[in-house]
């Protein structure tokens, strides 16, 4: 029977950590917190409450209406950025604020983005024993056709495409390069 999987885990504001890493402001300004954190693959995303949000000084960037497990419906704030550490691993992303004191989610976009894996067997959280020094990111490769023409794999959009016209499969549309100002 499998249980429910925590993970120590670090959450600091990724603007503090860029201001400490250029010099602008002092290492030990840097608001960070250690959390244990559920382990939560059926949700998307990190998920922080009030206090987290706070402490850590993290700015509002939309807010989003959201579903929760109980059918019921509620308007969070997405806050960020948030850097997540978690043994080697680290990765940046945003966070949904849930109001009340609850309990830190890891979701399973920061969980891809670690390249961890929830081990059964030990009922952990481990690093990617196939990459265990340094993580792994899967890329879809967009490739031009012609020159007036980009070719789109799996919805993979080049940035660069001014069209509407998305599709699930490989499409080519008219390729329009960006203006230079």
């Amino acid at each position: 029977m499998m249980g429910l999987i925590y993970a120590d885990i670090t959450l600091a504001n990724a603007v503090d950590v860029g201001l400490a890493q250029t010099g602008r402001a002092p290492k030990d300004s840097v608001r960070k917190i250690d959390v244990k954190a559920l382990v939560d693959s059926g949700a998307y995303i990190l998920t922080i409450d009030e206090s987290i949000k706070t402490q850590l000084g993290l700015t509002v960037q939309e807010t989003r209406e959201i579903e929760l497990a109980d059918g019921s419906r509620s308007e969070c704030e997405i806050v960020g950025p948030v850097d997540l550490y978690f043994k080697n691993r680290a990765t940046t992303c945003r966070a949904l604020v849930l109001p009340g004191a609850t309990e830190v989610l890891l979701g399973a976009i920061p969980l891809e983005d670690l390249d961890v894996l929830i081990d059964p067997k030990s009922q952990q959280l481990i690093v990617n024993p196939a990459r265990p020094y340094l993580a792994g990111t899967k890329v879809k490769k967009v490739q031009r056709r012609k020159d007036s023409e980009l070719c789109i794999f799996a919805g993979t959009i080049h940035p660069y495409i001014t069209t509407h016209r998305f599709s699930s499969k490989s499409t080519c549309y008219p390729y329009k390069k960006p203006c230079a100002n």
